[in-house]
C-alpha cells in the first residue's frame, strides 16, 4: 500500500494511491479513521483499516488535483543519521564512530512534499546548497528498548527523502544544526509504501538526480548502520513514537561527470562531485521498487527583515 498524506486547497488529507493518476481519498472512504496519517498510525489498526477502505475503490479522486504535503508533516521527531555510509565518510574526509551511529534531529517546519519547491538560499546567506538522498523509516508501533531482531516489527513503512543542506551553516557547529534546518530546505515523500510491498530495506538503490543527472546512485546495504541497527540504538534513549522518522543517511557522490569542473572549495564540508542547487532545478530521489521524490528548486526570500512566512510561486 502506499499512502501519503496532500492538501486540496487548504484542507488537510490522507489518501492511498489506486493507480498511477487516481487516489482513494480516506477522509470520505472512512470517515471514522483519524484525518492525519500520524493519526492513523497511532490507531493499533490504523493502516489495516485504510487499507480495507482502499480496496473499496470509493471516493476516487485524481493526484493532479492535490498538492502533496510531507509524508508525515508533524512528526514528533526527525532522527537523521550523519556519516551512515562509507563512500560518505571517505569523500568528506570527516571523522565517526564505527561503533555508534552519529545522529541528528531535524525539524518538521524545515520539510516539504512531493513537487513542491524547496527554498535555496539567497546567495549573501550561504552558496553551498547541496541534496542528500535518503531512505526514511517511518515508525508504526512504538517501543523502548526494542531488539535488533524485532526492529523491523515497528515499521509502517519507507519513503524518500531529500535532506537539503546549506554546508556553511552546517559546519558552524558539531551538531549541525541550523545548516539541517533552513526554512523548506528539505522534502519528503511522494508516500509511505508498507513493508509488505516495500521488502528488506537492505536490498534497494537509492539515486539522486539534478536536471536528469545521476549525482548519488548507491545501495542501501552499503549503509554502516542498518535498520534494524538504528532503530535499537534509538529506542535504547527514548521511547519511539508512531509518525517518527529516521533519515537513514546520504550514500555519497558519484564522481564528476567527464567534462565537468569541479566545484570551488568554499569552504564547509567539501565534494568533488556534488553539485550546489540553485533556483531553477529539478532535483529528484529515487528508490527501487518505491518511487521518486521530485522537487523544483525555488528562491528564499531575500535576507531582509521580515515578519511573516515566504511562499514561492
Amino acid at each position: 500500500m502506499r499512502i501519503f498524506s496532500y492538501r486540496h486547497g487548504d484542507t488537510p488529507g490522507v489518501g492511498v494511491v489506486a493507480d498511477n493518476e487516481s487516489f482513494v481519498a480516506l477522509g470520505e472512504a472512512a470517515p471514522d479513521l483519524p484525518k492525519t496519517l500520524r493519526g492513523i498510525l497511532e490507531q493499533p489498526s490504523g493502516l489495516e483499516r485504510a487499507r480495507d477502505a482502499a480496496g473499496a475503490k470509493r471516493a476516487l479522486k485524481s493526484l493532479a488535483g492535490i498538492a502533496f504535503d510531507a509524508v508525515i508533516p508533524d512528526p514528533q521527531a526527525i532522527w537523521c543519521l550523519a556519516l551512515n555510509y562509507k563512500l560518505h565518510v571517505e569523500e568528506t574526509g570527516l571523522t565517526t564512530s564505527s561503533k555508534y551511529p552519529q545522529i541528528f534531529l531535524r525539524m518538521p517546519c524545515t520539510q516539504v512534499g512531493h513537487l513542491q519547491p524547496i527554498l535555496c538560499p539567497p546567495p549573501a546567506v550561504a552558496t553551498k546548497y547541496e541534496y542528500e538522498g535518503e531512505l526514511a523509516v517511518i515508525i508504526g508501533k512504538g517501543g523502548r528498548h526494542i531488539p535488533v531482531e524485532r526492529a523491523l516489527e515497528h515499521v509502517a513503512g519507507y519513503s524518500c527523502y531529500n535532506e537539503g543542506s546549506v554546508r556553511e551553516y552546517q559546519g558552524h557547529n558539531r551538531q549541525f544544526g541550523l545548516g539541517k534546518n533552513f526554512e523548506q530546505s528539505g522534502s519528503f515523500g511522494p508516500w509511505l509504501m508498507t513493508p509488505d510491498e516495500f521488502g528488506d530495506p537492505s536490498k534497494h538503490r537509492v539515486i539522486t538526480r539534478v536536471n536528469g543527472i545521476e549525482r548519488q546512485n548507491a545501495t542501501t546495504d552499503l549503509m554502516v548502520f542498518g535498520v534494524p541497527q538504528l532503530i535499537n540504538y534509538l529506542s535504547q534513549g527514548y521511547y519511539l513514537r508512531p509518525g517518527d522518522v529516521i533519515v537513514s543517511g546520504s550514500p555519497g557522490s558519484l564522481p564528476p561527470h567527464p567534462g565537468e569542473k569541479p566545484p570551488a572549495n568554499t569552504g564547509g564540508v567539501y565534494v568533488p562531485g556534488m553539485v550546489q542547487m540553485k533556483p531553477g532545478d529539478i532535483c529528484e530521489v529515487e528508490i527501487s521498487g518505491l518511487g521518486t521524490l521530485r522537487n523544483p528548486v525555488a528562491a528564499d526570500a531575500p535576507a531582509t527583515y521580515q515578519t511573516s512566512l515566504f511562499t514561492p510561486r
